[in-house]
């Protein structure tokens, strides 16, 4: 029996017109409007200090995930968020 949560539904939906579903998922990334948490190294090491990875994100971590979900090489992917969050997510 399939979910009537809209977000898993489209997966179904879309599928016969062959658009896939996927959503990518970052932790906080560095930009204009977060700029001052970097800016801030108190403030800076307390956001690093629950990523595993103890980095701040920043635009470019993002490319690789987003290249590799616009091209065929995810064809067999949907319905799926892909976690870009420097291991956020797995603690």
């Amino acid at each position: 029996m399939r979910s009537f949560d809209k977000k898993k539904e489209l997966p179904f939906e879309l599928a016969p017109y062959k658009i896939r579903v996927t959503a990518v998922g970052p932790a906080l990334i560095i930009t204009p409007g977060t700029i001052h948490i970097q800016a801030n190294p108190e403030l800076a090491d307390k956001y690093k200090s629950v990523i595993p990875l103890n980095k701040l994100g920043v635009p470019e971590d993002l490319i690789g995930t987003a290249v590799f979900l616009a091209s065929e090489a995810s064809g067999f992917i949907t319905g799926q968020t892909i976690y870009v969050d420097g291991g956020l997510t797995a603690s």
